[in-house]
């Protein structure tokens, strides 16, 4: 990708997060150095980049406040690189953390001089059983879910939405980011093998199209522990719905897209989707 492009580059990665906080530190400052090498000026890494615990218990022990050392830590890789960091999923202790040890699923925005300039608390939590998949999660068990949207956020490679994971299945989310602005969709996510040989990228393609924005996805992949593994396959999707990167299903890596908001404007005019919506009212005129 030649550096003499002025079209912004943004790095999405992928990585096996384990129970080991300084390992899945060290994996993510290598993918952001890796990317700042590549030309990215913005880098977003999964949910869970900070560490995937194998038990509740475990899970609740290792998190942090948002201004506790990992997160400064980011502040300040984020300031001597000179990158804005997507932080696809924290583990933030709630505010009521000493009464009832329940945590937030926290998407952290850090720009170039390391500054906390957004957080969004997952809203949708993964409560799901598929037996015949084998695949059983119960986040709400330790996860409060968030209680607003947060507005996009202005940043070298356009307006960025704010969502985490399981967020993707619902579209009502997206459509109220582009409503406000979202240029650029985020999904940091910890897909299950199940459900993302089946969804993935399908609902990333049709998050894009719908909205007509870019759709960022940074993923977990592989074996975490033994009880748990990610489908990978971190994406990059075009506001036309195309795919313009993807990272595989098996190892750590990144991928580094332009993003052209002139091809976002040309979409936009040719099927000005958002204009021929009907207001609020008309759709729920059935209720």
């Amino acid at each position: 990708m030649s550096s003499s492009s002025s079209l912004p580059v943004a790095a999405v990665c992928q990585m096996t997060s384990t129970p080991d906080k300084e390992a899945n530190f060290s994996t993510c400052t290598r993918l952001v150095e890796q990317a700042k090498e590549g030309g990215a000026c913005m880098v977003f890494l999964p949910e869970g980049f900070d560490y995937i615990g194998s038990n509740r218990e475990e899970t609740l022990q290792l998190s942090e406040s948002l201004d506790g050392d990992l997160i400064s830590r980011y502040s300040h890789l984020a300031r001597k690189l000179d990158v804005w960091l997507s932080l696809g999923g924290f583990h933030e202790r709630g505010h009521d953390w000493k009464t009832d040890r329940r945590i937030y699923n926290s998407h952290v925005i850090i720009n170039g001089q390391g500054e906390l300039v957004s957080v969004y608390r997952k809203a949708h939590l993964f409560d799901v059983e598929l037996t015949s998949k084998g695949v059983s999660l119960k986040e709400s068990a330790f996860t409060v879910p968030g209680p607003r949207l947060v507005s996009p956020v202005q940043t070298p490679i356009g307006k960025v939405g704010l969502g985490v994971c399981y967020d993707l299945r619902f579209p009502e989310l997206s459509s109220a980011l582009r409503r406000h602005g979202a240029e650029i969709l985020t999904y940091p996510s910890a897909f299950t093998v199940a459900t993302g040989t089946a969804h993935w990228e399908v609902l990333l393609r049709a998050r894009a199209i719908e909205t007509q924005c870019f759709v960022l996805a940074a993923a977990q992949v592989g074996a975490h522990h033994p009880k748990r593994t990610s489908f990978g396959h971190a994406l990059a999707v075009d506001p036309w719905g195309e795919v313009t990167g993807d990272c595989g299903g098996s190892d750590e890596a990144l991928t580094l897209v332009q993003i052209d908001l002139q091809r976002l404007r040309d979409v936009r005019r040719d099927m000005p989707v958002q204009q021929h919506r009907r207001d609020q009212h008309f759709y729920c005129s059935l209720d």
